[in-house]
Parts: structure tokens; sequence; C-alpha cells
């Protein structure tokens, strides 16, 4: 599947912050009306920790749509890796608009770029091996395309966005479907075009996948050499997929094994947010 591009998250993007305003601003910022309309200020914004940076675009459109009057300068952009107590950006406008909108900027930066920078650390250990590392649907409700967005800033792939652009098969599906080849049929037949990904949990239901017309079989939790003998009797009818029990001491043998992808949930749903600061001077 194409991975996505930031040309076409526009209107995604202006929705993601129009309803992250709402939730925090809701009928007016209390605190900020403490401060002079008129008190203009400067912020810079840094990292107190390594990063690979994604976000810029939800960071200026929680400034657009808040208060057109504060301008953003950045000093890195999407994709690139920033180190502990760099300046990101600077900002400049009205104190109230640069302090109300701070929370909702920042949150949006802080959680897009750890997506980003687990996804560096993962293309990171596989760099000279041809696998293609790929995210899953496991994503915050209401921030997949930004999160897999963020996926692509770190070097990473987008597997299939939701349930309509790509079949995945699983066990559950095969079973009501009355089986392997059956069930890759009536895919085919439902959605001519539409990759066809069927997952299988031994060489036997590979032979049976591949024979049946799958375009990607994901092998799931198979042994390292039942991985390698996949790729073996393959021969590069299929793109083979491995999935299930990925982690730092596993990511580069399975890697090794010739598998086109490697799947890895963890990408987007066990991050930490990176560590940011706003520093504000009037």
């Amino acid at each position: 599947m194409p991975n996505l591009r930031l040309a076409d998250l526009t209107a995604e993007i202006e929705a993601n912050v129009r309803r992250a305003l709402l939730e925090d601003v809701g009928s007016g910022d209390i605190t900020a009306q403490l401060i002079p309309a008129e008190r203009l200020a400067k912020a810079t914004i840094i990292t107190r920790e390594d990063c690979t940076i994604s976000g810029t675009a939800w960071v200026d459109a929680v400034f657009r749509q808040l208060d057109p009057r504060v301008a953003v300068h950045w000093q890195v952009s999407d994709g690139q890796r920033a180190t502990a107590n760099q300046p990101l950006f600077h900002l400049e406008g009205p104190a109230r608009s640069l302090l109300t909108g701070e929370r909702t900027a920042l949150n949006f930066l802080q959680m897009l770029s750890a997506v980003a920078t687990r996804a560096q650390y993962f293309a990171d250990k596989v760099a000279d091996t041809q696998v293609k590392l790929l995210d899953t649907r496991k994503t915050l409700p209401g921030l997949r395309l930004a999160q897999k967005y963020a996926v692509t800033c770190g070097g990473c792939h987008n597997h299939r966005i939701g349930l309509y652009d790509a079949f995945l098969i699983k066990e559950n599906h095969i079973a009501a479907c009355g089986g392997i080849a059956l069930a890759i049929s009536a895919a085919h037949r439902i959605a001519p075009g539409k990759p066809v990904e069927i997952e299988v949990e031994s060489l036997a239901e590979l032979k049976e996948a591949l024979d049946a017309g799958a375009d990607i079989v994901m092998l799931d939790e198979l042994s390292l050499d039942d991985m390698r003998e996949a790729v073996r009797l393959n021969a590069g009818r299929a793109k083979l997929e491995a999935s299930g029990g990925i982690n730092d001491s596993t990511l580069r043998v399975i890697a090794e094994t010739g598998v086109d992808y490697i799947s890895i949930g963890a990408m987007t749903k066990d991050v930490k947010a990176v560590d940011l600061s706003m520093r504000l001077s009037l």
C-alpha cells in the first residue's frame, strides 16, 4: 500500500486541530484573559531529548486556526532528527494566543514525534537489509492518519489504512469462509483489484495461500527456520510479511530471513511522548 503524503492530509489536519482546540479551549481560555489583550510575546520551543520530528503541519494549523497573527518560525522539518535542548521553532504574536495554543500544539508535536522516533529506531536496526517495516491499525482513535504519516517520517511504511482499502484475512475469517482458498477466491470476487493478504500459521497453509493467488501472505509467529523455508517456497510469487512476536531482540534476525515486510504494532501503540518545553519572553 502506498505511504500517506502530507499533501493528502490537509483536510484531516484541519479537522484534527479543530476538534483538539474545541476540546481544550471550549468557550474561551479564562486564564489567558489575565494578560492584557494588546501584549505581544515571543516563545521558543525546545526538545529535552533526542527525537525524530513529525507534526509541524499540525502545529501550524493550531496557531492558524487560533490566531492568524501568530508567526511560526521552524528550525526543523518533518523527518529531521533533533538533539536534546535543540530549538525546534519560535513563535511571535499576542501573548494570549501563544499561551492558549501551547498545549494543543505541543500535544500534536510530542505525540507524532514520538511515533516518528520509534519508527526511526526500528528502521535503523534493519537499514542495511531489504525488508520494509510496516505499521498496523493499532492507533489512537481519530488520529490514525496522523500517526501513520508520522511512521513515514521515521523511515517506515504504511500498511493498509483501514478495513476498506485492502483485505487482511485472518484465522476467524478463514474459518467463517470455509477455508483459505474459498476466502481468497471470495475476496477477489468482492473487490477486484484490492490487495488480498491472508494470515497463515504453517508452511502447509502458505502453500495453499500461494496456490489460491494471495497477493501478500502474513506469516504469523512462524519460527525463523520456517520463515526461511517460506521465503524459499514462495520464490517471489507473493509478498511475505512477518508478524507477531516482533521486538528488539527478534527484529534483526527476522529481517535477515528474507521476508519482504515486518509489521510492528509498537510503532504506534507503545510510544512515550517526546519531552518538549516552551519558553516565553515578553
